[in-house]
């Protein structure tokens, strides 16, 4: 069992940076591969980062963003630069022993998700 705990989102001007954390508790966070989804509002949840066997990110974000771990103090992180109003949604943190880390349905444990918006 991981337990996740979203933290720093919030409200930023287009172009500005925000940096999210993920707090995770529970046994061998190492051993988990771990990334950031978004849900805009009226659209399916969506693959933004992760990072496990490997670091992966979305087209949509490739360049802006940058998916950090920390396992010593079971913390993840994304940092989100240049931003833009179309970044706006509720980001989700999640945790997977899965192969299929872009796949929503293979992450068995998520966060309660922070809202970022982003003004135009």
């Amino acid at each position: 069992q991981v337990q996740l705990v979203e933290s720093g989102g919030g409200l930023v001007q287009a172009g500005g940076s925000l940096r999210l954390s993920c707090a995770a508790s529970g046994r061998a966070f190492s051993s988990y591969a771990m990334a950031w989804f978004r849900q805009a509002p009226g659209k399916e949840r969506e693959f933004v980062a992760s990072m496990g066997w490997g670091v992966f990110y979305a087209d949509s974000v490739k360049g802006r963003f940058t998916i950090s771990r920390d396992d010593a103090k079971n913390m993840v992180y994304l940092k989100m630069n240049s931003l833009k109003p179309e970044d706006t949604a509720v980001y989700y943190c999640a945790a997977t022993l899965g192969v299929r880390i872009g796949v929503a349905d293979d992450y068995p444990y998520w966060g309660q998700g922070t809202q970022v918006t982003v003004s135009s």
